[in-house]
């Protein structure tokens, strides 16, 4: 858990700065600032449609008496994308944009499951059903 922090809190940031100053020289500072809000601003817009749209899905499924479970794990990933995109920086803006076009997050969503499958069979992830 500790090394998760200190990617989080340090690396990840670190690296942005990074990725900020050396687009900022190649570019322009004024250029770079507009690219980190339009990024911002078109990240926010993409993550209210996906977030829309997944909500209309999970809907449609419980109407029909489905379990929305690919719906639910889009969800996640559309609302990981979108505070992605509101962090300023390229680099999370690219992880962000994966995770809100809906043929890059298929592909996430199959991985993300799969993981969470092998959580659950070797016993790290227990299910309690009560009735």
């Amino acid at each position: 858990m500790f090394r998760l922090l200190v990617l989080l809190f340090i690396v990840v940031p670190a690296i942005e700065l990074w990725g900020l100053i050396a687009v900022g020289k190649w570019i322009g500072g004024w250029t770079t600032v507009g690219l980190v809000i339009l990024s911002g601003v078109l990240g926010a817009w993409l993550a209210k449609q996906q977030g829309l749209q997944v909500l209309r899905l999970v809907q449609l499924q419980l109407s029909r008496g489905q379990l929305p479970t690919d719906a639910l794990l889009d969800g996640l990933l559309v609302l990981a994308g979108g505070m992605l995109l509101l962090t300023p920086g390229f680099f999370t803006d690219i992880a962000g944009l994966v995770l809100l076009i809906p043929y890059t997050r298929m592909f996430v969503r199959f991985f993300l499951k799969k993981w969470i499958v092998s959580l659950i069979a070797s016993g790290r992830i227990t299910m309690i059903f009560r009735r």
